[in-house]
């Protein structure tokens, strides 16, 4: 999931995994495979940045918590 912000101001998380693709019109709208599609403040170079940075988290250490416990 990401965070992001609506075009007015409200905040909105979305599922990375269900983004289909990002238009620059020149507002960035996002479209979800389902066919919604949200208007958000941030850029689409901010986007894409949000998205690599969540599966990088979904890819370290599997097993392993961030405070350091094991989760097996």
């Amino acid at each position: 999931m990401i965070r992001l912000t609506r075009i007015n101001h409200a905040p909105l998380v979305l599922n990375a995994d269900m983004i289909e693709h990002i238009e620059i019109t020149p507002d960035t709208v996002i479209a979800m495979m389902n066919g919604q599609k949200f208007m958000v403040s941030e850029s689409a170079e901010e986007v894409i940045q949000r998205v690599i940075e969540f599966r990088r988290a979904i890819a370290r250490a599997p097993g392993i918590l961030e405070n350091g416990e094991e989760d097996y």
